[in-house]
């Protein structure tokens, strides 16, 4: 996504939660020619779609039968999967401590009944565009600016997720660091900017080493990366391992100065657990990995070292 999509006009999911047919009704008509839209005529409902859909938005009448309209929003703000949709409380009641209630609970914007459509319109797209820029800059957020990969704030929350994952699924979780070798002479020599130009080019190579979606590469730090490959066994990692290797050699990018090679090169290390027999934390995961990384540069740089465990 680019900052001009904050300005568009692009569809939007919106589900409209209302028990009154003739309301749904008119925001259907007023939103369907530009939006996907859903409807619910309970809060039991509204959740469960929520949930299912994970709409851009909603627009939730107050007063229903069962649960009302604040207790949906509250519910839908305490859930990980909906807290951040933007819910617009569209509603008859039309007092100060009603719309106070209404933003209490969560809500982003509170619109009186009876519905103007034209009010409606304008309302959804600027809390569609809002969100649209919050997702923007929450990607931002995540992405090292240098290498246009993840960093090392993506990397920690990836890694808890797979961690879990791992032990929920019994499967196999595999680490790999890689370290640009002697990357401070290289500097030294070319220069910062053709430093800066090298790390990009490592991090794409690393990048085209990967296959599966679920393979996520992250700049760890400095000239360090770090990937996580969720089900995949010593073996494999150690072919990705070399497959990243061979991919920076091919680039043939000059480092004169280099004791190892006449070109940049990369050393690795890969840290495997099987099911069952994970160390105590990711921490630690990492920490081997990062044991067989320093082993790599001690046994010469350029290679790659690979433990599983238990050993």
């Amino acid at each position: 996504m680019t900052s001009g999509d904050w300005n568009t006009t692009s569809p939007g999911r919106i589900l409209i939660v209302d028990d009154a047919p003739e309301n749904i009704q008119i925001l259907h008509q007023t939103l369907k020619d530009e939006h996907e839209v859903f409807f619910a005529t309970s809060g039991a409902q509204a959740l469960q779609l929520a949930n299912q859909l994970e709409p851009d938005l909603i627009l939730l009448d107050v007063i229903m039968p069962g649960m009302n309209g604040y207790q949906v929003c509250k519910e839908l703000k305490q859930a990980s999967l909906t807290k951040e949709i933007p819910v617009i409380f569209i509603t008859a009641l039309n007092e100060e401590h009603d719309e106070t209630a209404a933003f209490a609970v969560g809500g982003v914007d509170y619109i009186a009944k009876p519905i103007r459509p034209a009010v409606v319109k304008a309302r959804v797209k600027t809390h569609l565009m809002l969100k649209r820029q919050r997702e923007f800059l929450s990607r931002l957020s995540l992405v090292d600016g240098l290498t246009g990969v993840c960093n090392r704030r993506h990397f920690d929350e990836r890694m808890r997720l797979e961690w879990r994952r791992a032990h929920r699924n019994n499967s196999t979780l595999a680490i790999i660091m890689a370290d640009v070798d002697h990357f401070k002479r290289f500097n030294d020599t070319y220069g910062h900017q053709a430093g800066d130009d090298c790390l990009k080019t490592v991090a794409e190579s690393l990048q085209a080493a990967l296959q599966r979606p679920a393979d996520f590469l992250a700049r760890y730090g400095g000239e360090e990366f770090v990937c996580i490959l969720p089900e995949t066994t010593p073996q494999g990692a150690q072919v990705i391992a070399e497959r990243m290797c061979s991919l920076i050699a091919e680039k043939n990018l000059p480092h004169s100065t280099s004791p190892t090679a006449s070109h940049v090169t990369v050393s690795v290390g890969v840290a495997c657990c099987l099911p069952d027999s994970c160390p105590g934390s990711p921490e630690e995961l990492l920490m081997l990995a990062d044991e067989c990384l320093y082993r790599a540069k001690r046994e010469g740089r350029n290679r790659v070292i690979t433990i599983q465990t238990p050993a």
